[in-house]
């Protein structure tokens, strides 16, 4: 079929939840993309932040093909080999003491929604609400589309579930203030993705540690996006050094085999007995065989010493840009999750870049986001720039 084609029956049986580029994506390699017209892209976006390892990297192919001839699906009322591996990898590289496996990013984050408020009724009586961002994004459940403190993805789907609070990112003072006799935790993301790739200040997320502490409060981290190795360690807290009471994680956990996961501690994870909370395809062994493969590779070919490297020259490449270009007005990023904060809107760039087979995202109107796969190269980066620039002077 032709890509019109495509794009035809695309409107006619799929529900207009996205607004699609016009292309569609038939095959994937390393940082590479093709579409139906054989088009080869230059991958930026890794499915926004998924595909750590790039498209069909060989050991997650192995994995899934070894376990799909072995077991697809078997209920959680048994014991799943790899299930409990992939907790053990989990737990040996964290501070963390148990998991819990589900199928997305939103899920875990209401998986720990639902953890926070079991181990407060147990724990803190009359406490119930959780302090989350300005600016934040945590998923498009009903609860977490809720924790996620930007309006507009509100709109509609009132009356929203009660038990959320908003204060500014960055604001330790705002946050203290919010504090009631009814804060349970705090949930905020290390480094907010989806509002521009905003960081925060290098103590913020120690502040959050301290107040919560004093406060006698839990700490939840949504490592959804900068988890497994985005930012140049595995886990973005670990560069704050902060250890949360606890962490989700989606998006590059399973390499675009969709799986996610919240971490606890055992005093917090203990609230959860059996009837709490499941999921029927949460940490089935396909998903986890391929998660196990992709934190495997993770951890021991180099992936994150090349994002910290790759990470640092992107970042030095776009300043040098930035010069250039007025348009440009902040480079921002960490490891290799990368915002290019411009004066006007990004639309048209993120066009007129895939017109010339690169593709990247444009976050909050003006911010491009750039989160390719942790194998990208500088060659790779040089040819990003490129045409990046070559845009630019069009513009």
């Amino acid at each position: 079929m032709t890509t019109k084609e495509w794009i035809d029956l695309s409107d006619h049986y799929i529900m207009t939840t996205y607004k699609r580029f016009p292309i569609v994506l038939t095959r994937g390699l390393g940082v590479h993309v093709w579409d139906s017209d054989g088009r080869c892209y230059l991958d930026m976006v890794a499915g926004i932040a998924v595909c750590a390892l790039g498209h069909a990297h060989p050991k997650v192919v192995e994995a899934l093909k070894a376990q799909a001839e072995t077991l697809f699906h078997v209920s959680n009322l048994y014991h799943i080999a790899p299930q409990i591996l992939l907790a053990r990898l989990l737990v040996e590289n964290t501070l963390f003491d148990k998991a819990f496996f589900c199928n997305s990013g939103a899920e875990a984050n209401e998986a720990a929604i639902k953890l926070a408020r079991k181990y407060a009724s147990e724990n803190m009586k009359g406490r119930y609400e959780l302090i989350t961002m300005r600016g934040s994004f945590h998923g498009r459940t009903l609860a977490t589309v809720t924790a996620t403190a930007q309006e507009r993805f509100h709109v509609g789907f009132e009356p929203l579930p009660e038990g959320f609070r908003y204060v500014p990112y960055n604001d330790l003072p705002a946050l203290e203030e919010a504090v009631t006799e009814k804060t349970c935790g705090v949930l905020v993301e290390p480094i907010q993705g989806e509002s521009g790739v905003v960081i925060p200040d290098s103590g913020y997320l120690k502040g959050i540690r301290r107040i919560c502490d004093e406060k006698g409060l839990l700490m939840i981290t949504d490592e959804v996006q900068t988890g497994m190795g985005r930012t140049g360690t595995l886990f973005a807290c670990e560069q704050a050094d902060v250890v949360p009471d606890m962490m989700t994680l989606a998006k590059a956990l399973g390499n675009g085999f969709p799986i996610g996961a919240l971490l606890a501690t055992d005093k917090v994870a203990a609230a959860f007995v059996p009837g709490n909370h499941a999921s029927t395809f949460g940490g089935n062994p396909l998903a986890c065989s391929a998660a196990l493969a992709t934190l495997e590779t993770l951890l021991g070919e180099g992936i994150l010493e090349n994002c910290r490297m790759v990470g640092e020259y992107f970042l030095s490449t776009l300043t040098e840009l930035k010069g250039k270009h007025s348009v440009i007005r902040e480079v921002r990023g960490q490891g290799l999750m990368i915002g290019v904060e411009l004066t006007v809107p990004g639309a048209d760039l993120v066009m007129k870049c895939m017109e010339k087979r690169l593709l990247i995202n444009c976050a909050n109107g003006n911010v491009l986001r750039f989160v390719p796969p942790l194998i990208l190269t500088r060659q790779d980066v040089d040819k990003a720039v490129g045409i990046l620039d070559e845009v630019l002077e069009e513009k």
